[in-house]
């Protein structure tokens, strides 16, 4: 597949994925069902094009299990914001965080 089109999936849904956790965490009401639902498809769109992208995970390169463990954390933050483990500022503070530095291991691969 066109590697430009999977990147251009991968991005979208990253963009999907901050848009929900910022209605979740900020939002109120109705719209926080709606947002969990593109919470989930984004994450699944992530993981299956980021896969996608690798082809096969390179040997000798541990960036990618890394950004893996991102993802499961990007994966609990509206469990953590909804249960009020953590103030909802927190919770978007540390999803900003994540997303940086999975994007800056996926551009500079450093490991």
């Amino acid at each position: 597949m066109n590697p430009f089109l999977l990147q251009t999936l991968h991005l979208a849904g990253a963009f999907g994925f901050f848009a929900a956790i910022g209605t979740i965490c900020l939002g109120a009401g109705s719209s926080k069902k709606s947002a969990s639902i593109l919470h989930g498809v984004s994450l699944v769109l992530i993981l299956v094009v980021g896969f996608a992208l690798l082809k096969k995970p390179p040997e000798g390169q541990y960036w990618w299990m890394v950004k893996l463990g991102l993802w499961l954390v990007l994966g609990v933050c509206p469990a953590l914001a909804k249960r009020k483990v953590m103030p909802a500022s927190v919770v978007l503070a540390v999803a900003i965080a994540c997303g940086v530095i999975a994007a800056y291991l996926g551009l500079a691969k450093p490991f």
